[in-house]
């Protein structure tokens, strides 16, 4: 009989498929089928945006509290959303998508019109409830959102006033950045400066210009070629604007476009510390206390091809593997282009899609699940015969 084993299950999600936990649990399901004495430990990973709230919760279990409240979405409708309180009280984790994402807004309405007037302020709401809650930590999950507003609607919840050339407050939304001639901090909630606040994401894209916020980004939110002009000039008004405020220069830095610019907002009125979504999720799940003790790890995501290798969670997981020279099997959905290029990745020891007979995209999201248990029976059994041949 061989040994049992104790097997890291950190899987990312499956794109529209199947979330992380869902991924995990899949893995984890089939794998018992082969070897049910194993210690299997369950760590659903994401990058820090859409999907990472649910992760944390899943992996985290008691450890976790999840908190509803009262909010708006993206165009000012009232809507709940939750946020989760980690680390025995001590730590927050906000995800914008629950409150600011594009998946709250049907397809018909991501227009010109609505990004334009799209706000961050749900999002600057649920950070509020977490500093009620008395938390030293912050941790804003950035990614998915429907906004291009610079995080002003964040920050405007927070207590910050954005003033037009009459004295007035500037309505909600990007475009109206561009009428920005004044900055009132005087309301800034003081708690701010007390806690910790960590962004978690990977873009790279400064506020404006060619790659910024607007160029990248909003087209997928609804903006046509003038308005992602009208967005991005607006969002150079907003950086200038926030250089006179603050004496901080932060249109350029790397990432200032992510959400919409919402990291150029918050690292110009708040002590933010930005880091990678991927980082900074293993950290909260506990992966590196789990890898110590690790035989083997099982990673996945929806497609694996050469983007893996860049900043994905799938990467992220194996890499810190690797650190403990302990291998890591990628079960994927399908290969994309440049995969092969994964074969000479050294963190990963094997990469297996999950299909077991010819399947169209469609078939293959819908029954993603009992692939999911196959590949990871089958994985088992070959796992099982590796150990016997060792004997």
């Amino acid at each position: 009989m061989s040994r049992s084993l104790r097997v890291v299950v950190a899987p990312d999600s499956f794109g529209g498929a199947l979330d992380s936990v869902g991924v995990a649990d899949a893995i984890a399901k089939g794998w018992r089928i082969v070897r049910p004495d194993d210690d299997i430990m369950l760590r659903p990973m994401a990058d820090g945006g859409e999907g990472t709230l649910a992760a944390l919760a899943g992996a985290l279990g008691d450890g976790a509290e999840r908190r509803t409240i009262a909010t708006v979405d993206a165009l000012g409708r009232p809507i709940e959303a939750d946020w989760l309180l980690v680390d025995e009280g001590r730590g927050a984790f906000v995800e914008m998508a629950a409150a600011s994402g594009l998946a709250l807004l049907a397809p018909p309405e991501r227009t010109p019109a609505s990004v334009r007037s799209a706000s961050t302020r749900g999002t600057g709401v649920l950070i509020r409830a977490a500093l009620d809650a008395g938390v030293e930590r912050v941790t804003i999950g950035l990614g998915g959102s429907a906004t291009n507003d610079g995080g002003a609607g964040l920050l405007t919840a927070l207590g910050v006033r954005f003033i037009d050339a009459n004295g007035a407050d500037l309505p909600a939304g990007g475009a109206a950045l561009a009428g920005l001639a004044a900055i009132d901090m005087s309301g800034l909630d003081p708690r701010l400066a007390e806690v910790a606040i960590v962004i978690a994401s990977d873009v790279t894209n400064p506020l404006c210009g060619p790659r910024g916020a607007s160029a990248t980004y909003g087209p997928q939110k609804g903006a046509d070629p003038p308005t992602v002009q009208e967005l991005d000039d607006a969002l150079a008004a907003f950086g200038r604007a926030i250089e006179r405020s603050t004496g901080r220069l932060v249109a350029d830095l790397p990432g200032a476009g992510a959400a919409g610019g919402t990291t150029a907002g918050l690292l110009g009125f708040t002590g933010a510390l930005v880091r990678p979504g991927v980082e900074v999720v293993s950290e909260l799940v506990r992966l590196p206390e789990a890898l110590e003790v690790a035989d083997l790890v099982i990673t996945g995501e929806g497609r694996a091809d050469e983007q893996t290798l860049h900043g994905k969670a799938a990467m992220g997981v194996a890499t810190l593997a690797a650190a403990r020279a302990t291998p890591v099997v990628l079960l994927c959905g399908a290969l994309g282009p440049g995969a092969r290029a994964l074969d000479a990745a050294t963190a990963i020891s094997v990469v297996q899609p999950i299909a077991d007979r010819p399947l169209t995209l469609d078939e293959a999201m819908a029954q993603t699940e009992p692939l999911l248990v196959g590949a990871a029976e089958r994985l088992a059994r070959s796992i099982g015969i590796g150990l016997a041949l060792a004997r």
